[in-house]
């Protein structure tokens, strides 16, 4: 079990690519806020890329890649700072460019990704506002980036297909990047890459109904109970069965969210012996029954 595919594949990313564009300046896009997650790359010419201070623009070249986090609406742009349109607008004033023959024309994707539940808000609260990533020339990003626009460009049978897997490749290369040059990777990824912590990471996340000890978590690892105790409050600020507990916890509220299990189903999948007896952890957890909190959650929506 890869803890990074885990919660990947548990956040159930979706992605949606709203266009390969070619504009010619003065251009600038608008793009709303609600975007859980905005993927923007350049193919040809020079884009800024900002959120509320155009000052802080971030320049993309050809072959860079920025990802964009939901919260303030973000701008892209032939300059920083330039008017940016909506994107109904932006492709009617731009719709005629690509066969303009402007050499000064920008042709740049943007795309969007949408998350589920807890755990994909994790790891979306992991990454910053911007993530601006700069391929080098042998670098796989840049291939997908290059495969994404000849698709793109040039769509065949079996387009959207196509389209979903390169903005998956294109998510996983990021985020991985992301978390490996920054200091700010959430712990468990750091400690995923800890040999003597990974083994027993690995197996919660593969079996998290297994009523696991720390002895037996030790065993995996290697160490003594006391060391990998020790070594796994300081990686991951806290302790082994309380990190243990809040990942079935993540999992129980995902799906308590969707509604695809029953509570006896959720019981057994995380490890509780029945629902009664799941029911009281989530309330210890949570300070509310796992019904109540899922009522909640809907008249909140």
């Amino acid at each position: 079990m890869d803890v990074l595919q885990d919660h990947l594949a548990r956040a159930r990313a979706s992605g949606a690519v709203f266009a390969r564009s070619v504009a010619c300046p003065p251009w600038g896009l608008r793009l709303p806020g609600d975007i859980q997650m905005a993927v923007h790359t350049v193919v040809q010419g020079r884009a800024w890329l900002w959120l509320d201070d155009p000052r802080a623009a971030v320049e993309l070249a050809p072959g860079d890649v920025a990802l964009v986090r939901g919260g303030p609406d973000h701008h892209i742009a032939h300059e920083a700072g330039a008017a940016c349109l909506p994107l109904e607008r932006f492709h009617a004033r731009h719709e005629h460019d690509e066969r303009s023959g402007d050499h000064r024309a920008a042709v740049f994707m943007c795309g969007a990704y949408r998350f589920s539940g807890d755990i994909g808000q994790g790891l979306i609260d992991a990454l910053p506002p911007i993530l601006p990533l700069s391929a080098a020339v042998d670098d796989p990003l840049r291939d997908v980036v290059g495969l994404l626009s000849r698709e793109l460009a040039a769509p065949a049978p079996g387009h959207p297909t196509v389209l979903d897997r390169l903005l998956d490749i294109l998510l996983v290369y990021a985020i991985r990047t992301c978390f490996q040059r920054g200091a700010g990777a959430p712990r468990w990824f750091r400690a995923s890459a800890d040999p003597r912590l990974s083994p027993a990471l690995r197996a919660m996340h593969a079996d998290a109904a297994h009523p696991w000890t720390v002895s037996e978590l030790a065993a995996l690892s290697g160490l003594s109970r006391a060391s990998f105790a020790r070594g796994f409050q300081q990686a991951l600020g806290q302790a082994p069965m309380r990190y243990l507990t809040d990942w079935r916890m993540t999992l129980a509220r995902d799906h308590l969210r969707t509604g695809d299990l029953t509570l006896a189903q959720i019981a057994d999948l995380t490890g509780y012996a029945s629902p009664y007896a799941f029911a009281a952890a989530f309330r210890r957890h949570h300070g509310r029954p796992p019904g109540r909190w899922r009522q909640d959650l809907k008249q909140g929506e």
